[in-house]
């Protein structure tokens, strides 16, 4: 955007970045390109912990923060409680907080002019070999990849010949530009400015995050990028109708175009067919991109159940595992496996102090474990803002958290908690591999990985959702859940009945029996060589909703 400032246009470059926990690594990826950022508080609501994380990343990264109030024009904010709180958990001067409504506009002028007067801005030497770094890029299917580029130092014009420092490929740039916010190209891009380059890329897994570009010939030592993306969740998608499956690896494919941090393998069940497995930054991403599938491309899809990576230590090597049927069975793990580590993090919940003993609850049954909490503010008001809050530290199980757990946390609070969390690495771990059986034979499409001091609880909720969706048959089904050899919980679905004996009229009762006797040798002999019928609707309503507790 254009502001004028002393009399001076000046061109901002502003990058909006999401809040929710999931998207940590957007808001890395834009924070790299930036030299100050704007921490916005909402004056009804206080400090999130996701406000916490996006500060401690800007603060890593040396950019200039200007803490904001917004929402000042509610009657339920409260300004002085939520300044107070920012000065004590951000250590600041309550002078430099702002206070704007960005409904009414009110004091939005004052931001636009601090940007100016606290932000310096960006230097570079135009005469200097080109340091062009990359931290965006989308897809046109007209122009090929669009890049969007931090200009470090030196200049980039139409017709130049770049290289990329981590691949090494050359290229020759077609246009350069700057957003306005849409596209408008300038034929050339100089130190400081943000813009896009077309330099025919063909496809985007050619565009790395954090690259480094440079001119042909010239050697220039790579920008210090940042880690690339890493899936937390993963899922499998099949179509409910199989013979749709090319066009949803189709849809799969072209969604990710916009979407760098997917990751898409195929994968197959015995079950559901052919399918992909995706791997997603959180389970929000995760809903996100399922509802882009729906809205954009009308596809009708199964997601299984979401699970994370785990690292499988063998005698003679290490296996990173995101597909429960590849999981080790128990007879296998005794002998031939050494450790199972399973993904840790690091969580931060902020909540009013009357739900501090609903949070450690929370934490105790999701196994956490060294839990810490601070108080952050003290004042007298709504829970929302005045009252005491209490910041909470504990490390969780990834595996905890991509279930029920956020939903929880919002339930147990009222909905005034907020949460956040970062890796932290892998620990060893006690899983066991679950699968179901109907009538023996496996169900691969619901196997699943559960700590070993839940499978009872969670294998009975389990078969008892089955037998609920899985329709009668002419036989007695089976429905186990196993693990190992060990079944764990067990349900029956009883035999449909046909009255075989209804065209009798009068006579010995021997007569009856003979016909009874003869049904049930029927529904035996069908039992051994009968295929149990499992439409897609059963596991759509099995994985359609939360796993069971």
């Amino acid at each position: 955007m254009i502001h004028s400032f002393n009399g001076k246009k000046h061109l901002l470059n502003l990058i909006d970045t999401p809040g929710h926990v999931d998207f940590a690594w957007e808001v890395s990826r834009s924070l790299s390109a930036c030299q100050g950022a704007l921490l916005l508080v909402d004056a009804t609501q206080g400090v999130q912990a996701q406000s916490l994380s996006v500060f401690h990343i800007a603060k890593e990264r040396g950019l200039v923060i200007i803490p904001i109030i917004n929402k000042v024009d509610l009657p339920q904010a409260d300004v002085e409680a939520v300044s107070a709180q920012m000065c004590s958990t951000f250590d600041l001067d309550l002078s430099d907080i702002l206070c704007i409504s960005a409904k009414t506009g009110s004091g939005v002028g004052q931001v636009l002019d601090a940007i100016h007067d606290r932000i310096p801005p960006p230097v570079g030497d135009p005469r200097a070999p080109l340091k062009a770094f990359l931290f965006d890029s989308s897809y046109d299917r007209y122009r090929g990849v669009i890049s969007l580029v931090s200009i470090s130092s030196g200049s980039l014009r139409k017709g130049d010949r770049i290289m990329s420092c981590h691949t090494r490929k050359r290229y020759d740039v077609s246009d350069a530009g700057i957003l306005h916010p849409e596209e408008v190209s300038t034929q050339v891009l100089l130190p400081g400015q943000v813009g896009y380059i077309v330099c025919n890329m063909k496809e985007l897994s050619e565009a790395h995050i954090g690259d480094t570009f440079h001119r042909q010939g010239e050697f220039v030592e790579p920008l210090e990028g940042f880690a690339p993306a890493r899936a937390m969740v993963y899922a499998g998608i099949f179509p409910v109708d199989t013979k749709d499956f090319p066009k949803l690896e189709e849809s799969i494919k072209r969604l990710a175009l916009t979407d760098r941090s997917v990751t898409i393998q195929r994968e197959s069940s015995t079950a559901l067919g052919q399918g992909c497995r995706l791997g997603f930054l959180g389970t929000l991403h995760m809903d996100v991109f399922r509802q882009r599938l729906e809205d954009e491309y009308d596809a009708n899809v199964i997601i299984t159940a979401p699970t994370v990576p785990y690292k499988v230590v063998y005698k003679d090597r290490t296996m990173t595992i995101s597909n429960p049927t590849e999981f080790p069975d128990a007879h296998e793990s005794n002998y031939k496996v050494v450790e199972i580590q399973e993904p840790m993090i690091n969580a931060k919940i902020i909540a009013p102090q009357d739900y501090l003993g609903e949070m450690i609850a929370l934490c105790t049954s999701h196994r956490g474990k060294n839990i810490e909490h601070k108080y952050l503010s003290y004042g007298v008001g709504n829970p929302g803002v005045g009252s005491s809050h209490v910041l909470l530290t504990t490390r969780l199980p990834l595996s905890e958290v991509v279930t029920d757990f956020y939903d929880s946390l919002k339930h147990r609070s009222s909905g005034y908690a907020s949460f956040d969390y970062e890796d932290a690495g892998y620990e060893a771990c006690d899983m066991k591999k679950m699968t179901f059986l109907l009538n023996g034979k496996p169900i691969d499409a619901l196997a699943m990985i559960v700590h070993n001091t839940c499978v009872q609880n969670v294998g009975r909720a389990w078969v008892r959702r089955l037998k609920e969706v899985i329709p009668r048959h002419l036989f007695e089904v089976a429905i186990q859940a196993v693990v190992g050899s060990k079944v764990v919980a067990r349900e029956t679905l009883s035999a449909l009945r046909k009255d075989v004996t209804a065209g009798l009229y009068g006579g010995h009762y021997e007569r009856k029996l003979k016909h009874l006797n003869r049904q049930k040798e029927g529904k035996r002999k069908m039992k051994r060589i009968g295929n149990i019928e499992l439409p897609q609707g059963a596991f759509y309503q099995v994985l359609g909703s939360a796993s069971p507790k």
